[in-house]
């Protein structure tokens, strides 16, 4: 069993992310080996997790007294009743700031589960199992938790970071083509705001990756691993250089909340279509020359990834779009940040722009 690793270091002390086949089956040795032990578990799952993986890890953890929590993941979900859900269970079985929570589902699961686990007794043990590509190479790493509110996506949150972070490869296997583009809109946009090497390798090896083909779909989340291990490790708590990692997150998250977070657009997609967005934005305004914006342009529309904004939205959305932008948690005035980019390895932060100029460029967007 190959396994690759990588190590974050944050204020709260380093942690390892475990990447390969078949991980699961090995989680007691994984946390001996790193020094993790508790008496009793909580696994947060989610339902859409087949049993058989459920099953491994119960396998492997048989020494453990194990409790189970099935969730349904979704960003309506995503809340305090949720959270409380699962902080009663915690209660009700007294656990301590010893014993461990593990998440095993998406970013959903993960960021839900990371937060009741930080406000447990002001924090117990957490452990990550991410079984989505979007979460293997983005939500997971980093620390950041959180829940939705009417008022918009991740607005009640806290930084807590996991004791450990296994991504088997093999649970990919079990998703939809559409989910793995939709983990793939993160991976593209590590490689946009970092490095230009990855970019080609994305550019050249695009279906290779999205049919989940190894050593390509391997590389690919390694590499977008290593990336925002490098900002997260440099700017934990978002004060500067993280704010890179939203780039086409302030549109996607608007264009998410303005559609209820149904399922007609997912986070994936959403961050895909506001790369898109971003793109533009940046070459309309003389960031980004032609030739950059056009090589990710066409790799998008080659690619045949989300890029329409018309097959979503109607100018009848404006206003709830760019209401959505300005209560965007990024925000510390009255006007919207923007993480935009000057080329391809380079973006650019602290663009801050009035509501009245979005609303003229995403009204010509719509339009066009």
């Amino acid at each position: 069993m190959k396994v690759s690793k990588l190590i974050i270091k944050s204020s709260s002390g380093k942690y390892p992310i475990l990447i390969g086949s078949n991980v699961i089956s090995n989680i007691s040795k994984l946390m001996f080996d790193n020094s993790i032990n508790f008496e009793k578990c909580l696994l947060v799952v989610d339902k859409n997790v087949p049993k058989k993986f459920i099953s491994k890890i119960k396998k492997s953890l048989k020494n453990k007294k194990l409790f189970i929590f099935l969730i349904t993941a979704n960003e309506k979900n995503k809340n305090q009743k949720t959270t409380n859900s699962i902080l009663k269970i915690l209660l009700n079985k007294n656990f301590s700031r010893e014993d461990c929570l593990i998440a095993v589902g998406g970013g959903i699961t993960g960021d839900v589960s990371g937060f009741a686990a930080s406000l447990f007794k002001r924090g117990l043990k957490f452990i990550n199992i991410p079984t989505t590509l979007l979460s293997q190479v983005d939500s997971s790493i980093g620390g950041k938790t959180g829940i939705n509110t009417n008022q918009g996506k991740n607005l009640i949150g806290s930084f807590y970071q996991p004791r450990l972070v296994i991504s088997d490869t093999n649970f990919l296997k079990t998703l939809s083509k559409r989910e793995v583009i939709c983990g793939y809109g993160e991976i593209l946009k590590h490689a946009i705001i970092s490095n230009k090497v990855f970019y080609n390798f994305l550019n050249k090896n695009f279906f290779n990756i999205i049919k989940l083909k190894s050593p390509f779909i391997d590389k690919a989340i390694y590499e977008s691993c290593k990336i925002k291990k490098i900002v997260v490790e440099k700017d934990e708590k978002e004060n500067g250089m993280r704010k890179i990692l939203n780039f086409g997150h302030t549109f996607a998250h608007a264009y998410e909340a303005s559609l209820g977070f149904s399922k007609k657009l997912n986070h994936g997609e959403a961050v895909i279509l506001g790369i898109n967005t971003a793109l533009s934005f940046s070459y309309k305004n003389k960031f980004l020359n032609f030739k950059e914006y056009n090589l990710i342009r066409e790799h998008i529309y080659n690619s045949k990834l989300p890029f329409n904004l018309k097959k979503y939205f109607s100018l009848k959305d404006l206003n709830k779009i760019l209401n959505f932008m300005m209560t965007d948690k990024k925000n510390n005035s009255n006007k919207i940040n923007l993480v935009l980019l000057k080329k391809i390895g380079s973006p650019i932060i602290r663009k801050r722009y009035k509501k009245g100029s979005l609303r003229l460029f995403l009204k010509k967007e719509l339009l066009n």
